[in-house]
């Protein structure tokens, strides 16, 4: 089953006078990286908190914010003074500019990030553990967003991969009358510029079938087949993490299909090459978007 790396999950919990809120985006990317916002307190858990993530979601561009409020007067304040005067200097400034009232004006800064912070910048381990239960619940509404979307993702890639093997076996019908037809072009070129009673007949069949065997598509179909058909064994895999496999062997596809038009040289096969390339594009678009 595969998973997408787009997905969102939120969770939130309330105790007492605390509201602790965790919210993460995840969207497609090469490797893990997050944004992660959160409140001071939360500072010397940074690392358990990325690992948290990571354990989980493995890859992709990650927005992780996590917020502790403080309901009541439970906890002691400090108030950033310098910060309050910052913002008061640009708030009227643009109240002056805009002809806006400025009244009730120390209520608006109380409310402002960081004017007003907990007093101490610890945290209990009780706390920690609420907090830790959050973010995993977030966590694991993302994955399982990532899941609903990972089905619609595999359903639209076995679409592809199934259309690519029913235009391969369209070209091996071709491939026959593409042969007899370049058999018939070189003897009527031979009748008609050296005469048909000219022609060493041994000569030409071994000529033929060197030239035949230069053109010849059957090993490249072949291969394509393989590929297809492993791509569907990978779909299969337990391992969750296989976008980047897919993506290989997309490239091994996308070889063989390119190699089936450049030596085919007929326009009725080109024509099949060219619905495979399209749907082989389609397909590397949604892998992208693969765990």
């Amino acid at each position: 089953m595969l998973k997408s790396m787009t997905g969102f999950g939120r969770a939130e919990s309330t105790r007492g006078e605390t509201s602790i809120v965790a919210e993460v985006k995840s969207l497609n990317g090469k490797q893990f990286e997050v944004n992660l916002k959160f409140s001071p307190l939360l500072k010397p858990y940074e690392f358990e908190i990325r690992s948290l993530l990571q354990q989980v979601l493995q890859r992709g561009t990650l927005d992780a914010t996590v917020n502790i409020r403080q309901n009541g007067a439970t906890r002691p304040v400090v108030i950033n003074t310098e910060l309050a005067k910052y913002y008061h200097q640009s708030i009227t400034q643009l109240a002056t500019e805009l002809g806006l009232p400025q009244e009730d004006m120390l209520n608006v800064l109380m409310k402002l990030p960081e004017v007003v912070t907990p007093a101490t910048e610890q945290m209990s381990a009780e706390e920690w553990q609420e907090v830790e239960k959050v973010i995993k619940s977030a966590v694991m509404a993302l994955d399982a967003h990532r899941q609903d979307e990972g089905r619609v993702l595999e359903a639209d890639l076995l679409l592809r991969i199934d259309n690519i093997e029913s235009y391969c076996v369209k070209v091996r019908e071709l491939d026959p009358l593409r042969k007899d037809r370049i058999r018939q072009r070189l003897e009527a070129l031979l009748a008609e510029h050296i005469g048909k009673e000219n022609v060493d007949e041994n000569r030409l069949e071994q000529e033929l079938i060197f030239y035949l065997e230069k053109l010849d598509i059957s090993e490249e179909l072949i291969r394509l087949e393989n590929h297809c058909r492993y791509f569907k064994e990978i779909l299969k895999e337990a391992d969750t993490a296989k976008g980047k496999k897919l993506g290989f062997v997309l490239q091994e596809i996308g070889r063989e299909i390119n190699t089936t038009g450049s030596k085919a040289n007929d326009a009725g096969i080109q024509q099949w090459v060219v619905l495979m390339k399209d749907e082989l594009e389609k397909a590397k678009e949604q892998v992208l978007n693969v765990l």
